[in-house]
């Protein structure tokens, strides 16, 4: 068994995770970026953070839309969610459900006060199964 091949090795390699940056990262290599005043320093810097120039130009446009919403006009209170219509008219069958069950309750409990009446005063009220 000259030609025998020993065994490979073999490696599980993680799977690649994208990097995220943190708000204030962003901010300070911005703020770093806009300090280079020499040539190739921007370039230094880029490379020493392993970063790409299309990543200040999007954490710079994403900047400048968050000072835009910041200082637009926002309306106070808590945010009115959105509601699906078929949800906005279950919510008002189940009120109105309500509200009929408790005028149903209000007329049997009117029907037993006039029954207890008529047998205090010794009435004859007309009996609703029978008919007319």
């Amino acid at each position: 068994m000259l030609n025998e091949v020993p065994p490979q090795e073999t490696e599980v390699v993680a799977k690649a995770k994208r990097r995220s940056f943190t708000a204030t990262y962003k901010r300070d290599i911005i703020r770093q970026a806009d300090a280079c005043s020499q040539p190739g320093q921007l370039g230094a810097l880029l490379r020493r953070e392993g970063l790409y120039s299309s990543h200040l130009s999007t954490w710079r446009r994403e900047l400048q839309d968050k000072e835009l919403a910041a200082l637009a006009p926002s309306k106070r209170g808590p945010k009115a969610a959105f509601l699906d219509p078929r949800d906005q008219e279950l919510a008002s069958l189940r009120r109105d459900n309500a509200k009929l069950l408790l005028r149903a309750e209000r007329a049997e409990m009117l029907v037993e006060i006039q029954k207890k009446v008529s047998m205090l005063l010794g009435l004859e009220l007309p009996r609703t199964d029978e008919p007319r």
